[in-house]
């Protein structure tokens, strides 16, 4: 699909004359973000979509990149860039077009046997599964119903549009939904929950299955267009939690080592300023493996970073912020299993003659970093495990966290 015709589908109407400046979307409203989002296709300058929770330190990489953008018009490939941690957590811009987000789209609706799609979108439609779930309804032409989770928590459930109708959440969503016989009634109403973003636990899942929920694990990513696999809801009804067979449009593989790799058509042209004509697979950070039936397991990434409440973190970022506060002898920022977050964000940190001055510290995350990234737990550690060459036993701390933690000797925060 080209950008004129994906303009059209977003009943954008065409400038009189088409402004090759970057445009940046960034917009809280749903409705706001998509009346920028169609004007941005409609013009012929690149398209960057931005997070308005980011902290300063998100803020200032985001300039950065976008100062690049030249002012001309924007090639038919790779102009539309979409914020993510990629495989290292440092904030990068992935290239997509609507070659790629339409191949994206055709998959999903080949998999599910559904040509109109219809969604109720809670996520925020710059991250790119809220995204996808409007354009895939918008490309289709289905229905599309904005719904702010704070209202949806609260008990104000909107309308589930009428057909074949989708909604995305997180695992901590989902949990909290499940919760309540109300909005348990109204996940029941949809042809498939999705849930990604991190990984769910076993008793969510079997929660979710009890309340005859139609729940689809998938496994996607901003790099892929979301969505790569899928797992149908009648499988999970039958006992299945894998994340489902690839989608038609792309080719799932894993290597000896484990190791995922993607290719296909809904494969992002490279991290913006770069641009790649992509043929070889995308290898992931992930490691999983296929199960007799070609559905597709995900064991765990193969990188360090955490993955809380769905959203990337990179502990090295973190860590370097509470560096800057000069209120640690030394720092180590860890994701510690919690059934809640699905992984918490908890730093430690060696305990000395005097303690931190915890209101600096917080003022000073609370400026740089989103709330997402910054940590939810401090501990402090008596012996801190780094030996003579400098290393750090993160498996050591991980593990006094955790007990720390249980015995409600951390510091909240």
């Amino acid at each position: 699909m080209e950008r004129a015709e994906l303009s059209e589908r977003l009943a954008a109407r065409r400038p009189r004359t088409r402004s090759y400046r970057p445009v940046v979307v960034c917009e809280r409203d749903p409705l706001r973000f998509q009346a920028a989002f169609a004007a941005g296709v409609a013009g012929a300058g690149l398209v960057f979509l931005a997070d308005p929770a980011w902290g300063a330190a998100e803020r200032a990489q985001f300039r950065a990149l976008v100062e690049r953008a030249p002012d001309r018009p924007a090639p038919e490939r790779g102009w539309l860039c979409i914020p993510t941690g990629g495989s290292s957590g440092i904030l990068k811009l992935a290239r997509h077009d609507g070659e790629t987000l339409a191949a994206a789209v055709g998959g999903f609706s080949r998999h599910f046997d559904c040509p109109l799609v219809s969604a109720c979108g809670m996520l925020p439609l710059h991250h790119v599964s809220g995204l996808m779930g409007w354009l895939r309804a918008a490309l289709t032409g289905g229905s599309f119903v904005s719904a702010r989770w704070s209202d949806v928590e609260c008990g104000m459930l909107p309308a589930v549009p009428e057909g074949d109708a989708f909604v995305s959440v997180v695992p901590t969503q989902l949990q909290r939904l499940l919760a309540r016989a109300r909005t348990r009634a109204w996940l029941r109403r949809f042809r498939a929950v999705f849930v990604g973003g991190g990984p769910a636990w076993p008793q969510l899942l079997d929660d979710a299955a009890r309340a005859n929920v139609p729940l689809s694990l998938t496994y996607g990513m901003t790099e892929t267009a979301a969505m790569v696999t899928a797992l149908l809801p009648e499988a999970f009804a039958a006992g299945s939690r894998s994340c489902g067979r690839p989608l038609p449009h792309v080719r799932v593989r894993t290597r000896r080592d484990g190791t995922v790799t993607v290719a296909g058509e809904s494969l992002f042209r490279g991290y913006y300023p770069a641009w790649v004509r992509r043929r070889a697979p995308w290898v992931t950070q992930d490691a999983g493996f296929f199960d007799p039936s070609g559905a597709l397991h995900i064991e765990g990434r193969r990188d360090s970073l955490i993955i809380s409440g769905g959203e990337k973190i990179d502990p090295l970022q973190v860590e370097s912020v509470l560096r800057a506060t000069g209120e640690f002898a030394d720092i180590a920022v860890l994701g510690v299993p919690d059934s809640e977050w699905g992984a918490a964000v908890v730093a430690c940190y060696p305990m000395g003659e005097v303690s931190p001055d915890w209101g600096k510290v917080r003022r000073r995350l609370r400026r740089e970093l989103a709330a997402y990234r910054r940590p939810k737990r401090y501990v402090g550690v008596a012996n801190w495990p780094r030996n003579a060459q400098g290393k750090l036993n993160r498996a050591i701390l991980l593990r006094l966290a955790q007990e720390q933690s249980a015995l409600g000797r951390s510091v909240p925060a």
